[in-house]
C-alpha cells in the first residue's frame, strides 16, 4: 500500500508549510502517480531525492519500501519499512508491507506476525487481512484463510484479489459453486481482471464443461495477451477436449498454446512440461523425454515432470528408468498419488504384483477419489480371479468419474470373464461413446461380439481398433481367428506370417519380463505352428497363471498321506459340466469308477445350466460341488481340504479354465485330460493322458508332462450309454429334410468353420470335380461362413450349389443325421466329439494326420474302431482315398458294415474299459509317488475282465 500520511522531523513544532515542504509534497504526489502507472524507476529516483531532503518522512519511506518491493529489491524494501516503523511505531501499513517482503523471501510465519501486528494497530485494515489470508493459504491452513479473506471482504467488498483467492480456496475444497460465485464477483467489480477469468475457466474445466472453460481462458488472454499461465491452461483444456472428441485440430491448437506460453516465458517450467505431455500423447517419445528433461532443468524440484518423464520411459519399455523417475517424484513429494499409481503400473509390468498392489492402495489412500487407482486395483484383482472385488473397484472408479472410459472398458472385461456378454457389450459401448478413438475398447467389444456369436460385428470392431492403433497384437490375433471362423481367407497367408512374427517377438521379449503372447494356446492349435512354439506358448500362459496367484499369500500345501488301504481320491475340475462336448463324451465315466478303490469328486467351475448332461453327472458321481462362485485360492484350499490325491484338469486352455487353481498345486498329482489337445507347458502338471497314435515316442519332447499312455484312444465317449438309438437306422431323419438327393454321393464335414483351411477346402473341391455326382454337406457353423465358402467354391471352379448347408441341430438330431452321408471328411484339426458322433452313427471317416497331437486324434479314433486304413499321412493320399471310396461302393460298404458291427465291442466306445485303463494308470502313478519315485511315463493297459478291476494293494 502507498501511504499519504506525512510527518515532520522528530521534535519539530508544527509550522506553516514552507516552500521546501510544499516541493517535497509535490514530489511525493508525483511519485505516487508514477507508481500507479508502473513507472517504478522514475518514481524511485524522485523518492530518493525526497529521502535526501527528509529522511524521516513516513509516507516517502513507505513508498520507497513499496517501490523496492516491486523492483524485487527485497532487502531494500525491508530496510525502508523498518525505517518507517522507527519513525512511527504505529504505522500499520509499514508492518503489512514488511510482511509482504518476508513472505516473498519464504518466511511465511514471520510475515504472518507482521500482518497480525498491523491488524492489532488498525483492526479495520482490509489489506492486512488480505495479505494474512494469502499467507495462511500458502501454509495450507485453508479454513483460517477462508475466514480471513471473508473478514477482508467484509471491510472492503471491492478487494478483487481477495475474491479471486477465496475462489481458489473454495475450488481446492471442491466447493465449485462457491468458487464460481467468488470469481464472478471479482469480475463484476473489475471486468478486465484476467486472473479471475482464468480461474473461472478452471472451475468450468473441473466441472467437465470444457467448451465454456475454453471461452473463458480465451477471454483472459484477450484481456492480457501476455498471460502465459492462461495460454498454458488453455492448452490443457484444448488437448483434453481434442482427445475426448477425436478432434486432432484441437490437439494441434493446444500445442500452439504451449509453444506460445514458453515463448512468453522461456523459463516457464510448467508450460514446458505440458508441451512434453503433448509430445507424449502424439507418440513423439524422444522429443517428450528431452522436453521433460528441460522442464526439470528449469525447475529441479518439479515432481510432476519427473512423474510424466517416468510415464514416457515406461511407454518406451525403459522400466528401470521409469521406476527411478517415479521414486524421485515421491522423494520430492511423498504424498503424490499419481506417482504411486504409476509406480504400481511399472511394478506390475515387471511382474512384481505385491509391490504393485501396495502402490495402488497407497495411491487410493492418499487420494480416496482417485479413479485410476481404483481401476488399476480392479485390473489386478481381475487377474487374480477375484471378479466380484474387481467389479467393486471399477464401479467405485466410475462413481468418482462417470466419464472414465477406461474403467467402463475394464468393467466390460470382468463381465466378459463372467460370461455376462450383454453387460460387457454395454460397458465397451459406453467407453467408446466417451472416447471415440478408444482402440482397446473396440478390440474388447470385438471379443465380446465374438463370444456372443456376432462374428461380423466382431470383425468390424477389430478392424476399427487396428485402424486406430496398428500396434495391437492381441486385436490382430483375434481378428485373424474370427476371419478363420467365418472362412474369410482374404490375406490369410500374409496375416498368418505377420501373426507368427508377432508371437516370436513377444516370446523373445518374455526373456526379460513375463509377456504372454497375443495368441492363446488353444487358438495357437489352429495355425501351422511347430510343436516347440506351441509348447513355449503354453509355458508362458502357465507361468502367467502362477504369477496371477502369487499374491494370494496361500502357503504351500502340505500333502496328505494316504492311509494304507484307503481309497484314492480323484478330483475332476471343469467349466464344462453341462451341455458341452466334454460332458457329452464323459458323462457316464465319472460314475463308473470303482467306489471300493476310488472316491471321485467333480468340481464345477460353471453354474448349473439345468441340462440333462449335468444332472446325470451329479446323480452318478459320489461328490459333485458347484464351485463357480469360488476364487482360485479358495477353490485350491477346498480341493486340498478334501484330501484329493489326483486332480484332473478337463479344461487345459479352453474357455472357462482356471489354471490358477492347479498352479497352487493343491494335489500331489495333477493330470491334463480332455478339452485341450496339447501340452500344458506347466511345471505344476505332472501328467497328460494320450495314446500311441496321438503321441508316438518321437513326440515326447513336445510335452512338459510325463505321459499316461492309453492302449487305445485317449478319447473317451459315452455313446454306448446315451445314444443307443443310433445303433438302428433312424427313420425320423432322411436326406430330403436337408436338401440332399438320394442319388448323390454325399461327403460331409460338420466341424466348425475355423477348422476348415484353404488347403483342405481346395482338396475337397478337387474331389468334387472328380466325383461328378457328389455334393459336400457342411454346417452353418457359424452362419457367416456359408457365403465365404460358396464364393471360394466358385473361385475354384465348382458350382456353389454343390455345397449343401444345414443349421446346427440338437445333439440327438445331430447324431441321427450323421447316418445320412456316405463318407465323412475330417479336417487336419480333428473335430473330436463330431468324429465320435459320426463313427458311432456308422458312417466311415477319412482323416489326415499331422505332426502335433491335435492333428492326430482323428487317426487315434479310427484306429480304436478298426478303421486305421482310413487315417492317412498326406493330402494326396487323403484325396485319392476319398475319390476311390466314392467310386468303389463295395469297399465303402465294407467299411460301414465293419464299423456298424464293431461299435458295441471296439475299444473306442467301451467307456467302462477306458475308465479301468485310466484307473490302472492312476494306481501306478500313486504307488510310485508313495514309494518315492514319482513322475515317469506309464502305460494304462489294464487287461479287461469283467470279474477284475485295478487293485489298490
Amino acid at each position: 500500500m502507498v501511504a499519504t500520511k506525512k510527518s515532520s522531523k522528530r521534535g519539530a513544532n508544527p509550522a506553516p508549510e514552507s516552500s521546501t515542504e510544499a516541493k517535497i509534497s509535490t514530489m511525493i504526489s508525483q511519485s505516487q502517480k508514477l507508481y500507479a502507472k508502473g513507472d517504478y524507476k522514475d518514481a524511485l529516483a524522485m523518492c530518493e531525492a525526497v529521502y535526501v531532503a527528509d529522511a524521516y518522512r513516513v509516507d516517502n519511506l513507505l513508498l520507497l519500501g513499496a517501490l523496492h518491493f516491486q523492483l524485487r529489491n527485497l532487502s531494500e524494501a525491508i530496510f525502508y519499512n523498518q525505517q518507517c516503523i522507527r519513525v512511527d511505531p504505529n504505522f500499520a501499513e509499514a508492518y503489512s508491507n514488511l510482511g509482504n517482503s518476508l513472505k516473498e523471501l519464504g518466511d511465511i510465519n514471520g510475515a504472518i506476525q507482521f500482518y497480525l501486528k498491523a491488524i492489532k494497530i488498525k483492526p479495520r485494515f482490509p489489506d492486512a487481512y488480505n495479505n494474512l489470508a494469502s499467507s495462511q493459504m500458502q501454509l495450507g491452513n485453508t479454513e483460517e484463510a477462508i475466514s480471513t479473506f471473508q473478514m477482508a471482504l467484509t471491510l472492503n467488498p471491492r478487494l478483487v484479489d481477495a475474491h479471486s483467492n477465496l475462489g481458489n480456496l473454495f475450488k481446492a475444497q471442491g466447493r465449485l459453486e462457491d468458487a464460481k460465485k467468488s470469481y464472478l464477483e471479482a469480475i463484476r467489480i473489475r471486468p478486465d481482471f484476467a486472473i479471475a477469468w482464468s480461474n473461472l475457466a478452471g472451475v468450468f474445466n473441473t466441472m467437465g464443461e470444457r467448451q465454456t472453460a475454453i471461452e473463458y481462458y480465451k477471454e483472459a488472454i484477450r484481456l492480457c495477451p501476455e498471460f502465459a499461465d492462461a495460454h498454458s491452461n488453455l492448452g490443457n483444456v484444448l488437448k483434453e477436449e481434442g482427445q475426448v472428441s477425436g478432434n486432432a485440430a484441437m490437439v494441434e491448437e493446444a500445442l500452439n498454446e504451449y509453444n506460445y506460453a514458453v515463448k512468453l516465458r522461456p523459463d516457464f517450467a510448467i508450460a514446458h512440461g505440458n508441451l512434453a505431455s503433448c509430445y507424449y500423447d502424439q507418440g513423439k517419445l524422444d522429443l517428450a523425454v528431452n522436453t521433460f528433461k528441460y522442464a526439470i532443468q528449469l525447475e529441479p524440484n518439479f515432481p510432476d515432470a519427473y512423474n510424466n518423464l517416468g510415464n514416457t520411459y515406461r511407454e518406451m519399455g525403459r522400466l528401470e528408468e521409469a521406476i527411478n523417475c517415479y521414486r524421485t517424484t515421491l522423494r520430492l513429494k511423498p504424498d503424490h498419488p499419481h506417482a504411486y499409481n504409476n509406480l504400481g503400473n511399472a511394478m506390475k509390468d515387471k511382474g512384481l504384483i505385491k509391490e504393485a498392489i501396495h502402490c495402488y492402495v497407497t495411491a487410493a489412500r492418499l487420494m480416496p477419489r482417485f479413479a485410476a487407482a481404483h481401476s488399476n486395483l480392479g485390473s489386478i484383482l481381475k487377474e487374480q480371479g477375484k471378479l466380484d472385488q474387481s467389479l467393486a473397484h471399477y464401479q467405485e472408479a466410475i462413481n468418482i468419474d462417470p466419464m472414465f472410459a477406461d474403467a467402463y472398458a475394464n468393467m466390460g472385461n470382468v463381465y466378459k470373464d463372467m460370461y455376462q456378454l450383454t453387460k460387457a457389450i454395454q460397458c465397451y459401448s459406453a467407453a467408446i461413446k466417451m472416447k471415440k478413438d478408444f482402440a482397446e475398447a473396440y478390440a474388447n467389444l470385438g471379443s465380446a461380439y465374438r463370444d456372443a456369436g456376432q462374428l461380423l460385428d466382431s470383425i468390424t470392431c477389430f478392424q476399427k481398433a487396428l485402424d486406430l492403433n496398428g500396434d495391437m497384437p492381441e486385436a490382430f490375433s483375434n481378428l485373424v481367428h474370427v476371419l478363420s471362423y467365418t472362412c474369410d481367407w482374404s490375406d490369410r497367408e500374409a496375416n498368418h506370417k505377420k501373426l507368427q512374427a508377432m508371437v516370436a517377438k513377444q516370446m523373445q521379449d518374455s526373456t526379460e519380463n513375463l509377456v504372454v503372447p497375443c495368441i492363446q494356446p488353444f487358438h495357437a492349435l489352429c495355425y501351422n505352428l511347430p510343436p516347440k512354439m506351441l509348447k513355449d506358448i503354453a509355458t508362458l500362459y502357465a507361468d502367467k497363471a502362477k504369477l496371477n496367484v502369487s499374491l494370494l499369500e496361500i502357503p504351500s500345501f502340505h500333502m496328505h498321506h494316504r492311509a494304507s488301504g484307503a481309497r484314492i481320491r480323484i478330483g475332476y475340475v471343469s467349466s464344462d459340466f453341462g451341455n458341452h462336448p466334454v460332458s457329452h463324451l464323459m458323462q457316464s465315466s465319472f460314475g463308473m469308477h470303482n467306489r471300493e478303490q476310488f472316491e471321485v469328486f467333480c468340481y464345477a467351475l460353471n453354474q448349473d445350466d439345468r441340462s440333462s448332461w449335468r444332472q446325470r453327472i451329479q446323480d452318478e458321481v459320489e461328490h459333485f460341488k458347484d464351485v463357480s462362485a469360488l476364487q482360485a485360492g479358495d477353490l485350491a484350499t477346498l480341493i486340498h481340504s478334501d484330501g484329493i490325491h489326483v486332480l484332473i484338469n478337463l479344461n487345459g486352455y479352453t474357455k472357462g479354465c482356471k489354471n490358477e487353481v492347479f498352479s497352487l498345486q493343491p494335489s500331489p498329482i495333477q493330470i491334463g485330460l480332455g478339452g485341450y489337445l496339447g501340452t500344458s507347458g506347466a511345471d505344476y502338471m505332472q501328467y497328460i493322458v494320450s495314446d500311441p497314435v496321438c503321441a508316438p515316442p518321437e513326440s515326447y519332447e513336445n510335452f512338459s508332462e510325463h505321459l499316461m499312455i492309453m492302449p487305445a484312444s485317449m478319447v473317451v465317449n459315452d455313446h454306448k450309454q446315451t445314444a443307443r438309438y443310433a445303433l438302428e437306422k433312424c427313420e425320423d431323419v432322411n436326406r430330403e429334410m436337408y436338401g440332399l438327393s438320394d442319388d448323390s454321393f454325399v461327403y460331409a464335414c460338420f466341424n466348425q468353420g475355423y477348422k476348415i483351411t484353404p488347403e483342405v477346402f481346395g482338396i475337397w473341391m478337387e474331389i468334387l470335380k472328380e466325383v461328378e455326382n457328389a455334393v459336400l454337406w457342411l454346417l452353418r457353423f457359424p452362419p457367416a461362413s456359408e457365403e465365404n465358402l460358396r464364393a471360394e467354391a466358385e473361385k475354384l471352379g465348382v458350382d456353389p450349389s454343390r455345397l449343401i448347408f444345414s443349421d446346427v441341430a440338437s445333439k440327438e438330431e445331430h447324431i441321427k443325421r450323421c447316418q445320412l452321408p456316405d463318407l465323412f471328411l475330417d479336417t487336419e484339426f480333428c473335430g473330436v466329439t463330431t468324429s465320435c458322433d459320426v463313427l458311432w452313427s456308422g458312417t466311415p471317416m477319412i482323416s489326415k494326420m499331422g505332426e502335433n497331437l491335435h492333428n492326430r486324434v482323428g487317426g487315434s479314433l479310427l484306429t480304436s474302431c478298426g478303421l486305421s486304413e482310413l487315417a492317412v499321412s498326406s493330402w494326396s493320399s487323403y484325396k485319392a482315398l476319398a475319390v476311390k471310396l466314392a467310386m468303389d461302393d463295395r469297399t465303402l460298404l465294407a467299411h460301414r458294415f465293419n464299423l456298424e458291427m464293431n461299435r458295441e465291442t471296439c475299444e473306442l466306445f467301451d467307456t467302462q474299459k477306458w475308465v479301468y485303463n485310466l484307473e490302472h494308470g492312476i494306481l501306478q502313478i500313486v504307488h510310485g509317488h508313495e514309494k518315492g519315485h514319482p513322475n515317469k511315463d506309464v502305460v494304462c493297459d489294464f487287461t479287461y475282465k469283467k470279474s477284475r478291476r485295478p487293485s489298490l494293494k
